[in-house]
């Protein structure tokens, strides 16, 4: 293996240390596993939508696809109707 020198802001720094203390193996472990997560998500698909993924569709009270029906959803919601002041 060949060896590479990076600077990680502090906050990175201690969360990889507190992982590496938790799971018993060294920092090196950690980041190598994270680079190669980082590279094995699917083409197109963002680690920002990874990182909500299980977030999506939990919200009560909305319709199952916003895309579907969203001139009537809108309307009744009364989105875009001018309001009182």
């Amino acid at each position: 293996m060949k060896t590479l020198t990076v600077r990680l802001p502090e906050s990175l720094v201690v969360e990889i240390e507190v992982e590496s203390r938790g799971r018993g193996c060294s920092k090196s472990d950690i980041v190598r596993e994270r680079l190669q997560r980082s590279t094995q998500t699917e083409p197109g698909q963002s680690a920002s939508l990874d990182a909500i993924a299980d977030l999506i569709g939990s919200v009560a009270g909305l319709p199952a696809s916003m895309s579907a029906r969203k001139k009537r959803y809108l309307k009744a919601t009364g989105y875009g109707q001018k309001r009182a002041r």
